[in-house]
């Protein structure tokens, strides 16, 4: 029999609204990079500049997420997520009007800032609108952010290419639109921290039956899952084009549209690994997802131009259902840190895929994109270790 508990049903209006909020977000996020060419001819900027502000940029976005979440975890602020925002586009405003080196790095500090505010809040609420579908919630709160980074960089070279720095002030539009999205999503939030967010977190507790010592293994594993993961992503995201024109010798274009391929498997997976996740329980979703994809990654420096574009479908396809499924199993075993827990892995994503993508450069550099991949295939063979997790079952949507 179905329970009569609305705590466990599963919000769908906010969990579409924190998707979208989150598509504008990360939209106006891979704007900056998507424009360095044109500060590059501005201001005469060399690479160690544009490196100075990835860097920049990469650690404000991820390494202040733990402490934001940690913070939110103590004090849930309904209406951070339009702080969050808003922060970003006075980040936004600043970069439009920039006049110098410093100034652009003051820019995306702040921009990196909002991020920060937003993502480690916006996942609590994901998983606090998600009653029994965890998985499935924070996969749609997921694809929201990545198809922000998938078509930022196409809007960039639409609106910002053709008319110059200044123009990246159209995006705050995108910017306003999300914090009106958000400031709606707060008075929900606001209801729900009032009425029911204390007794379901005293309820998840009381489901966790392993020691610290079990859970702090189990969160040092997911942490080495989402290196593999987030090294090879940026092996793929950053370099496969190079790889294809490099070995096979197609247009700039094709490369484009077979990484729009390799992306576009990428969102399908995240939704689907959530709800499998919700069926059959996390561990045997980040099992399958990692180790499952390594025979297909591991075939792709070797096969011709048609298997590698299908093999790369097929990989992105696989390897994206781990992220959500690690995030939910890394809240389970530490429910009442939703925030702080959020924090770290978000901002491990994003750090690690920064990190990751500087490297392989390097080892591009060191050697070439050939090598980079025969390399980089070989990650998703760690997730072998996911069979240390333990067992954890799906949530149970009846009573």
């Amino acid at each position: 029999m179905r329970s009569t508990d609305t705590s466990i049903e599963t919000t769908f209006s906010i969990l579409f609204a924190i998707s979208i909020a989150h598509l504008l977000n990360d939209a106006v996020q891979s704007v900056i990079p998507s424009i360095y060419p044109i500060l590059k001819d501005d201001f005469g900027l060399t690479f160690i500049q544009i490196g100075i502000i990835t860097f920049v940029f990469q650690m404000t976005s991820s390494i202040l997420q733990p402490f934001v979440g940690r913070y939110a975890d103590r004090h849930p602020s309904p209406f951070a997520l339009t702080f969050g925002m808003c922060i970003s586009l006075a980040g936004l405003v600043m970069l439009a009007f920039s006049d110098s080196f410093h100034f652009i790095i003051a820019s995306v500090a702040v921009v990196g800032i909002g991020s920060s505010i937003f993502h480690p809040e916006a996942s609590r609420v994901a998983q606090n609108a998600a009653g029994y579908r965890k998985g499935l919630a924070q996969s749609i709160f997921q694809v929201g952010g990545n198809g922000g980074t998938a078509i930022g960089p196409l809007l960039a070279a639409l609106i910002v290419l053709p008319h110059g720095k200044g123009a990246v002030i159209w995006f705050a539009l995108a910017l306003v639109l999300g914090a009106i999205v958000t400031t709606w999503i707060g008075r929900w939030y606001r209801r729900y921290v009032a009425t029911r967010m204390a007794s379901q977190a005293a309820k998840v507790i009381r489901s966790v039956h392993l020691t610290e010592k079990q859970i702090r293994r189990a969160m040092t594993v997911l942490v080495l899952l989402t290196f593999s993961k987030q090294f090879f992503l940026a092996s793929m995201q950053s370099y496969f084009t190079f790889f294809l024109i490099d070995k096979f010798g197609i247009s700039i274009r094709d490369a484009q549209l077979c990484l729009f391929a390799f992306l576009a498997a990428s969102a399908i997976g995240i939704v689907a690994g959530g709800y499998i996740g919700d069926k059959i329980g996390r561990k045997y979703v980040i099992w399958c997802s990692i180790l499952g994809a390594a025979p297909f990654a591991l075939c792709l420096p070797y096969a011709g131009y048609a298997v590698t574009i299908a093999l790369s479908v097929i990989v992105g396809l696989v390897i994206s259902s781990a992220f959500s499924a690690i995030l939910v199993f890394a809240t389970e075993l530490k429910p009442a840190h939703i925030g702080t827990i959020a924090g770290l892995f978000f901002g491990l994503s994003f750090g690690l895929g920064g990190i990751g993508a500087a490297f392989f450069g390097w080892l591009a550099e060191m050697t070439d994109i050939q090598f980079v991949f025969r390399v980089s295939t070989l990650l998703p063979l760690l997730g072998i270790v996911a069979a240390l997790l333990p067992d954890m079952k799906p949530a149970d949507k009846k009573q």
